[in-house]
């Protein structure tokens, strides 16, 4: 791989890493937006060590929310 690839990928990856913990540090101050993944209606089993979680009204709330701003999106 040529130098500049490389060199490119990685501003690439740090800008996407930068972005992520953005996001991170904007949802913990956000309290409905924390609440994500605690809904109710979101199924949590703990049995001895084993947790299972199933986001279902995480899921399912993010699922409406994209499916209208996409929608919003392709109707310009």
């Amino acid at each position: 791989m040529d130098a500049q690839v490389v060199g490119r990928l990685l501003v690439v990856v740090g800008a996407i890493i930068m972005c992520a913990g953005a996001v991170v540090l904007v949802v913990d101050r956000v309290r409905f937006l924390s609440r994500l993944g605690r809904l109710p209606g979101d199924i949590v089993i703990h049995r001895g060590s084993l947790t299972v979680f199933l986001p279902l009204t995480t899921s399912l709330l993010l699922s409406v929310l994209l499916s209208v701003l996409f929608l919003m999106y392709n109707r310009r």
